[in-house]
């Protein structure tokens, strides 16, 4: 069914000549690595070129289903799209129009070539596009884990746009602290800690009390215990600590024991 929808789309997106414009130059880029005889006496057309919109259409269609087709290696497939929407405009409707026509030649969701071209973009910090493959993925049902909403949130984050972050985590995630994982915990509380959002560092560390959850790592703690001294409440921030001493008793008896194996120095 997601397939026929997005074919509809397809057609009626590819003829945008804003997004026909900014995928084919994309294209082009990638066919000239291949095929250096492309480079000479060759042009991308200019916004002037209205005569050419119509076969650029035409072809663009062809040169897509090309490339994204069945016998379109995985690799190809993944940097194909990576590559497409990092020269693309900022726009949401550009953006999910690529995807719906990338994704349209597959048989079943590409949700593993989602995660790469996720991870890639990542890697080269373009958290507005993460966060538009993610929503656009969740849009279609797919991809609706705990790990997609934590990369969501950290992609929202990272993209200074801190109280979409705070949404997601309460519409999708927090309500149910028993089965949200401990890193997805210390993510939204690094979150708020950074954005000066005490109050809420506050409110999900009582959460996690009620659901006796219990913090693993020193710096988690010492975040809640350094938010409950700003907000004025030493004697909360005494009370966690005590609670978690164990965790302060580890790190001690860590240090003491590296520095008791490290070789002493010769005078």
């Amino acid at each position: 069914m997601w397939r026929s929808v997005a074919m509809v789309k397809l057609v009626r997106r590819v003829s945008q000549f804003d997004l026909v414009r900014a995928q084919t130059l994309s294209y082009c880029t990638m066919a000239q690595g291949r095929n250096p005889s492309l480079n000479n006496g060759s042009r991308m057309p200019s916004d002037d070129d209205g005569s050419n919109g119509v076969s650029m259409s035409k072809n663009l269609g062809k040169d897509i289903k090309h490339r994204i087709g069945k016998n379109v290696s995985k690799r190809d497939r993944v940097s194909f799209l990576v590559s497409t929407l990092l020269d693309l405009q900022d726009s949401k409707e550009a953006v999910y129009g690529t995807l719906d026509s990338w994704a349209a030649w597959e048989r079943e969701f590409p949700i593993g070539h989602l995660k790469q071209a996720l991870i890639a973009l990542e890697k080269e910090q373009q958290w507005h596009r993460v966060v538009q493959v993610i929503k656009w993925m969740l849009s279609k049902g797919q991809g609706t884990t705990m790990n997609t909403y934590g990369q969501l949130i950290r992609a929202l984050d990272m993209d200074h746009r801190v109280k979409e972050a705070h949404e997601i985590w309460v519409k999708k995630v927090g309500d149910d602290l028993h089965s949200v994982p401990w890193q997805l915990c210390k993510l939204m509380i690094g979150v708020y800690y950074r954005n000066n959002m005490l109050d809420k560092v506050v409110k999900l560390s009582k959460s996690m009390e009620a659901y006796d959850r219990k913090i693993y790592e020193k710096s988690v703690l010492m975040k809640i215990a350094d938010a409950y001294e700003m907000l004025g409440l030493a004697e909360e921030k005494n009370r966690i600590l005590e609670k978690h001493s164990d965790l302060l008793d580890e790190t001690s008896k860590r240090h003491t024991k590296q520095s008791r194996g490290k070789p002493s120095k010769k005078k």
